[in-house]
């Protein structure tokens, strides 16, 4: 996989975000579901956004304990997605075990991806909630490590973060980074953020884009531009 914008779906309904998608006529954008719409609609969204012809990124973000997230992994590669993630924080014996139970019999299965530090989360937090007092790119480049070691094939991450990614864990390992947002847009509830110019420099795989696009009066437009300023 090259490049590619990926546009965050978070949507409450198949009907919202399939009145979304029928404006991209002729074009089929890589696609994020997360949990909102999942748990909404369920697995046959995975489904019928799949029949579409698009490529989706499954957004759940799983975390518990090793064999739970096997098990569940091993459910969730029979729905045909090309990314799914997890939490890096869950530890390398959970990674693991979620690579061994997304593994088809064939051994095929869908990239798989760990969280590292959100993009809501900045220094303060982690320190106050968290109670990790590292420095947040050292956590970050820790986290990141574990999921190469543990077999993953890349992190998400802060744009700011995906240059360092690659020096540390090698120009292979895949950098998903949401947290992008135009020059002239919101930050909304992001505190980590670049554009999508400024995330093609630092060499970030993929940008998950929601607002900017989705809440969009041009949502098409708003794609195409930031497929311009990042893909090029």
């Amino acid at each position: 996989m090259g490049k590619d914008v990926i546009i965050a779906c978070d949507f409450a309904s198949a009907k919202q975000t399939f009145d979304f998608l029928d404006q991209f006529t002729g074009k089929k954008p890589f696609v994020k579901i997360g949990m909102e719409l999942f748990y909404a609609e369920g697995p046959q969204i995975v489904r019928e956004i799949k029949q579409r012809g698009h490529k989706i990124f499954l957004d759940l973000k799983l975390h518990d304990i090793p064999n739970t997230v096997k098990k569940a992994m091993a459910v969730l590669r029979d729905l045909d997605v090309d990314i799914c993630n997890l939490h890096a924080s869950g530890t390398k014996p959970m990674m693991a075990a979620a690579l061994e139970g997304l593994t088809r019999p064939d051994v095929t299965r869908p990239l798989l991806i760990a969280v590292t530090q959100l993009t809501s989360t900045d220094q303060e937090t982690m320190e106050r909630d968290l109670w990790i007092d590292h420095p947040i790119d050292e956590v970050v480049m820790h986290y990141a490590k574990n999921a190469r070691d543990a077999g993953l094939d890349g992190v998400v991450c802060s744009p700011l973060e995906a240059r360092k990614v690659h020096e540390v864990c090698g120009a292979d390992f895949l950098t998903v980074t949401p947290g992008v947002r135009f020059a002239d847009g919101d930050v909304g509830d992001q505190k980590r953020v670049m554009t999508p110019a400024q995330a093609k420099e630092i060499g970030s795989d993929y940008i998950v884009v929601g607002r900017p696009i989705t809440a969009a009066a041009d949502p098409v437009a708003a794609y195409e531009r930031c497929v311009k300023e990042f893909v090029g």
